[in-house]
């Protein structure tokens, strides 16, 4: 069995600016590529796990999302090798305007839909794997999924440890970035 970093997308690697749109606003934080090397030599697979409620809203459509995650995958390479195994997102959300994608999903973070498929794709075995992420919804996913949980101070993750404390909601660890999130991981595995 393998196991996983379930990554966040805005927020965590790159920077939060209200749905991102189009891949030339792509900023990612200091260190990433860094980060996710750190993740791929401690034997994890990196795989975004992303809510797209943009596309439900109407302010892009799924070929430009993977027109930017294509961006994503070509800019998050190191020594000619892809960082990134795979991505998932949920377009859903019900108080979309596109009618295709005005419903609640499982996919949907908190909903654990995502991680489930890559775990079906990828045999992960989920209690050796983390989630990090910059929001409640995410470390809930986490919790809801049963994988360790990773709280980033970058994007909202700020505000949210204290939603988080609010819900009583046990966070793993709270980490400057997705660097020091590495180095955690990099430390607890070996």
């Amino acid at each position: 069995m393998s196991k996983a970093i379930f990554l966040d997308r805005d927020g965590t690697i790159n920077q939060e600016i209200n749905y991102l749109t189009k891949k030339e606003d792509i900023v990612f934080y200091p260190n990433t590529i860094k980060a996710l090397q750190i993740f791929k030599n401690s034997g994890f697979l990196n795989i975004i796990i992303t809510n797209q409620s943009g596309i439900a809203r109407g302010f892009l459509t799924e070929n430009d999302l993977n027109t930017i995650h294509k961006e994503f995958r070509k800019l998050l390479t190191a020594n000619n090798q892809e960082l990134i195994d795979d991505i998932f997102y949920s377009p859903f959300h019900i108080d979309g305007i596109i009618e295709h994608y005005k419903t609640d999903s499982a996919d949907r973070k908190p909903g654990t839909g995502m991680i489930h498929k890559a775990k079906a794709k990828y045999n992960i075995e989920l209690q050796e794997s983390f989630l990090v992420g910059d929001s409640l919804s995410d470390m809930q996913c986490a919790v809801n999924a049963g994988v360790k949980n990773i709280l980033v101070e970058t994007g909202y993750g700020k505000r949210d440890l204290e939603n988080c404390k609010m819900e009583n909601l046990k966070i793993d660890y709270f980490a400057k970035d997705l660097y020091d999130a590495a180095c955690y991981v990099s430390k607890i595995k070996n």
